[in-house]
């Protein structure tokens, strides 16, 4: 017979992250490990961890460091948590911008400015939140239970009939 011991992990973390790409993909690491060891559900880990990475890139590309930092010389805030509903909330802190977060509508074609659409996809609700100092919280809740229904709809091309598609070829 094996003795188990639980292994205590905190129910949110909150880290300092470098402003700029290479402090990214730390956080994205940390989160995904932490909320495995919590026992959150793969497909919601998943979810997390993309909506982390959209909102760092968008504070790093938009934001300002925290404090009175030069861009790229600074930090952001990151932090996650599980309440006791179950619910999950990202949430990333910046030292605030020209611009406030609102989803976008990019061209075909645009390289960038789907972040919050993605976000909005996955995520229950989201907002934001002004802070001391000028400084920017953009927060979003998951549920960590199972993905949105409709989000497949949402981001798959239109569904093709095979069955009647061929009907007017020749056999």
């Amino acid at each position: 017979m094996a003795l188990v011991m639980a292994q205590e992990v905190p129910t949110s973390s909150c880290m300092g992250v470098r402003h700029g790409p290479a402090g990214v993909g730390e956080a994205r690491r940390r989160m995904r490990k932490e909320l495995r060891i919590s026992g959150v559900s793969e497909t919601v880990v998943d979810d997390a961890v993309l909506i982390l990475s959209e909102l760092l890139s968008n504070a790093c590309r938009h934001g300002r460091p925290l404090g009175e930092r030069e861009v790229g010389d600074g930090e952001i805030r990151a932090a996650w948590g599980v309440d006791k509903a179950g619910r999950l909330t990202v949430e990333v802190t910046d030292g605030g911008g020209p611009t406030r977060p609102v989803p976008a509508t990019p061209s075909v074609t645009a390289r960038g400015g789907r972040g919050l659409n993605i976000i909005s996809a996955l995520a229950q609700d989201w907002g934001v939140r002004d802070g001391a100092a000028g400084e920017v919280t953009v927060w979003v809740i998951v549920a960590c239970g199972t993905r949105h229904e409709d989000f497949a709809t949402r981001v798959a091309s239109p569904a093709i009939d095979f069955g009647t598609a061929f009907d007017d070829l020749d056999t």
